[in-house]
């Protein structure tokens, strides 16, 4: 038989009493959290306090099942990185060795960077003298153990290149132009023996020239032959002497004093300069007209091409 659908207490004052009391209980808190939470809705400080307490009450059980889960965490990570350490450690070295490639690669690029803002450094201070270069290229090779010292630029006739041009880096005088072809010239550098360039010393002007010697260095002949004043360290330039190189183009610096003169270091390495600039004839671009351009067999570096005998003086200059 199915039971009655009303529950009765019974008789029992007791039990009566009990369950009217419950529900008046379950009424006032209901009421009670109906009004807190109408409070709370219209002043949402009211509990800080309260809600503080409450987080300062939980927050050690909160702390404690952090560090379990946080436990459990490392056990496992430390269990799967004992099986896949093999596999991990190979992929970290693939990385480690491609990371140093790309630093490589970053520092060989920064250094380009670094010549290229040289080149356009020594661009800008050209125009700001009123002297417009011809036009910038690339050092494609050099000879470094011949006897003869050529080298070839990535521009020819069709940037505007012609025989005769000064040819230098941002740290000084590479040579001239010797031969021109359509999009490549070939470039006398000063370390060859007919290459002669007139000099003088920076700090005081003492005229000179250098001449290519073979092993790339150069020899300093004074003109003013006498006692020696050269010293180790002195720092050569372009004198503009003979209307072809542009002159405080740096040149040289000495390295050992001899006797009439003194043996000279390079101050621009050709197999160091990768990048390069050509200039105009320096008495062209001041203004000479080119037909009368003073430009002499020692300026050119080149021997004279008459047959005829060369006087004694004139002989111990191209000496």
């Amino acid at each position: 038989m199915a039971p009655p659908n009303t529950r009765r207490t019974g008789f029992s004052k007791r039990a009566q009493y009990g369950t009217f009391f419950g529900y008046l209980a379950a009424m006032a808190g209901v009421l009670v959290g109906a009004a807190v939470l109408l409070f709370s809705i219209l002043n949402k400080d009211a509990f800080t306090g309260v809600r503080g307490m409450a987080s300062d009450v939980v927050a050690p059980a909160g702390m404690a099942v952090s560090a379990g889960r946080e436990g459990v965490h490392d056990v496992g990570t430390t269990i799967y990185g004992w099986f896949t350490w093999g596999s991990t450690n190979a992929r970290m070295k693939r990385e480690l060795e491609l990371a140093r490639v790309r630093l490589i690669e970053a520092r060989a690029i920064e250094e380009e960077n670094g010549r290229l803002k040289a080149l356009l450094a020594m661009r800008q201070d050209m125009t700001a003298k009123g002297l417009q270069p011809v036009t910038s290229a690339r050092l494609i090779n050099s000879t470094a153990s011949s006897m003869r010292r050529f080298a070839t630029i990535s521009a020819g006739r069709d940037k505007g290149v012609v025989t005769g041009m000064p040819v230098r880096s941002p740290l000084g005088l590479i040579g001239r132009v010797l031969e021109t072809g359509e999009h490549t010239a070939r470039v006398l550098l000063i370390t060859d023996p007919e290459s002669v360039v007139p000099v003088r010393r920076a700090n005081d002007g003492l005229a000179a020239f250098v001449q290519g010697h073979g092993d790339g260095t150069l020899l300093v002949r004074l003109i003013s032959l006498g006692i020696n004043p050269l010293k180790p360290g002195d720092v050569f330039v372009t004198s503009g002497s003979g209307g072809l190189y542009h002159p405080n183009t740096a040149v040289a610096a000495v390295m050992r004093v001899t006797r009439d003169g003194a043996v000279a270091r390079v101050l621009s390495d050709p197999s160091t300069s990768e990048f390069v600039m050509v200039e105009p004839v320096f008495a062209v671009a001041a203004g000479m007209p080119q037909a009368l351009v003073p430009v002499s067999d020692a300026a050119l570096g080149t021997a004279p091409k008459t047959k005829a005998k060369p006087k004694p003086d004139q002989r111990e200059a191209t000496d």
